[in-house]
């Protein structure tokens, strides 16, 4: 059976090809840097099966000035650095945080460097089935055939044990545990077993440059608890909110500003605004305001990339409706349908926030935001 050799990326997609995708994946929308990285690493040792240096893998992720490379990760650089080295031993690499930290995104842009090929992914979720983890048949060659190469379809974990690369497997706690557990001879033997096959191929035995970078949602925990025997198959790194409000501010700008663009609106949002986005999520995420004061916290996860999703919504709510930036009025109304996801009593807590926090700041633009609560839904029916 044809396989595609260790490490060799996807073709690069077209510009016209790209400009089509809406979110193109981290190796296709950055292939310039990692061509770079990867010229220049050529002659340099770095872990068999990878592409580049485990130096050029943070500073691609975390952009480096000097060598033209663009941040697209906020986080501590010896975080980074371990997750790197997770990935070159014998052990998985588990991500673990709050919703919207970015988990997947860091995962995507790992396999990209190092790999050159971020698309072996396994989306965990309650139907997530061996098939989807391993492999299947085509059933028609199977009939005609039998059990043979040719008629095995390779699943996600069969193409990158195969091709030395890395596999993403997001959400793993929400699969069930019959199904975690398919991981622990892949994680600990790097073997896959395939009994329907002859005794010459009955076993995959992972290339050099395998390996599983996991991600799990700390809100999950409890659902599906992963067994002792799986957590001691990965090295856990928890990946943590943002802290520094500035940060937030530059990504949170940045990040929508992209996507406005992409969407092809003519309009950002203004430096100012995008702070009230900010600082408004920031507060609402760690149920404290600026000044110290307690807040009653919210069940819904506020975090940077609802941020990110609300300010986008707020661009293309004013652009195609008023032609115009967003406004107070259409990030009260993008705000409120962010927040307002998971308990009914989030509506009184949202409105008192506007009430008695958003009510006292000091700007123009605090105050149209507050003037813009009627946006708000009450709570009462219809």
């Amino acid at each position: 059976m044809a396989r595609k050799a260790a490490n060799a990326a996807p073709p690069a997609a077209e510009p016209e090809a790209q400009a089509a995708m809406q979110r193109p994946p981290a190796e296709v929308a950055f292939a310039g840097e990692l061509a770079r990285l990867k010229e220049a690493d050529a002659a340099l040792p770095k872990p068999v099966g990878w592409a580049m240096t485990p130096r050029s893998v943070v500073d691609f992720i975390l952009g480096d000035p000097t060598r033209k490379l663009t941040p697209k990760f906020v986080g501590r650089r010896n975080f980074l650095e371990r997750c790197v080295v997770a990935l070159a031993t014998n052990r998985g690499l588990m991500l673990i945080g709050e919703p919207g930290t970015a988990k997947s995104w860091l995962s995507e842009l790992l396999a990209a460097a190092i790999s050159g090929d971020s698309t072996l992914t396994v989306q965990g979720s309650a139907g997530t089935t061996e098939d989807a983890i391993k492999y299947s048949w085509n059933y028609a060659l199977l009939l005609a055939e039998g059990p043979s190469p040719r008629s095995l379809v390779p699943a996600p974990m069969y193409r990158g044990m195969t091709d030395g690369k890395i596999v993403r497997f997001e959400e793993l706690t929400r699969c069930p545990l019959e199904m975690q557990d398919v991981m622990l001879s892949i994680l600990s033997d790097r073997v896959m077993a395939i009994p329907e096959l002859p005794d010459d191929a009955r076993s995959l035995f992972a290339r050099t440059g395998f390996n599983v970078i996991a991600t799990a949602n700390t809100r999950d925990r409890g659902v599906n608890e992963m067994s002792a025997a799986l957590k001691r198959r990965f090295n856990f790194e928890t990946v943590h909110p943002i802290a520094d409000i500035r940060d937030e501010m530059a990504l949170v700008q940045r990040e929508t500003d992209k996507l406005l663009a992409r969407a092809g609106v003519p309009t950002m949002l203004t430096p100012d605004m995008t702070e009230i986005l900010v600082v408004a999520f920031h507060e609402l995420r760690n149920a404290k305001e600026e000044g110290g004061k307690a807040l009653e916290p919210l069940t819904t996860a506020m975090s940077t990339a609802e941020a990110i999703a609300t300010g986008y919504s707020a661009g293309l709510h004013a652009w195609f409706y008023g032609g115009g930036p967003a406004g107070a009025r259409h990030l009260a109304q993008h705000l409120a349908g962010t927040a307002l996801k998971d308990s009914p009593d989030d509506i009184k807590r949202l409105r008192h926030y506007f009430n008695h926090v958003v009510k006292d700041k000091k700007g123009e633009l605090w105050r149209a935001l507050y003037e813009a609560r009627d946006e708000l839904p009450d709570g009462k029916p219809g």
